[in-house]
């Protein structure tokens, strides 16, 4: 699986005009199945990511996972991750898991970050999403 994750200090996802999730401090987590990829690399990913020491301590490090601060995480699924752009101008898809597997490992994912203890928010798998965020930093991994 691959994830883009943002340090956030706000983030939204809206479907149709309709604001179907929110955070305030957290991560916002773009993220893909990748062919080949089951619930360990999921549940793996989910792990990671939740124990990721990029929020600041009070000597300005950054020091502290999400949980430590409190922090939610927004969890979208983007299958765009998987974009192959080595030939030509069009990037193809085809490292993408075929999207029952996607939605399914994209669900394992966000379900797993809960299961951790952390407020989860997701997107609409498929759906055309309008995302915004308020970057914090940046921090961008």
């Amino acid at each position: 699986m691959r994830a883009l994750i943002q340090r956030v200090s706000s983030a939204s996802v809206t479907v149709s005009g309709q604001r179907i999730a929110e955070i305030e401090q957290g991560l916002l987590i773009l993220v893909c199945a990748m062919a080949g990829d089951d619930e360990a690399a999921a549940m793996k990913l989910a792990e990671r990511v939740s124990k990721l020491r990029i929020f600041k301590d009070e000597a300005g490090k950054m020091n502290l996972s999400v949980g430590d601060v409190g922090g939610a995480c927004l969890v979208v699924s983007q299958f765009t991750l998987a974009a192959d752009t080595s030939r030509g101008n069009r990037p193809g898809f085809s490292a993408a898991a075929p999207p029952e597997e996607g939605k399914h490992l994209y669900e394992q994912f966000a379900n797993h970050l809960g299961k951790l203890g952390l407020p989860v928010g997701t997107g609409e798998f498929g759906a055309d999403m309008k995302v915004a965020l308020l970057n914090d930093g940046p921090v961008t991994i």
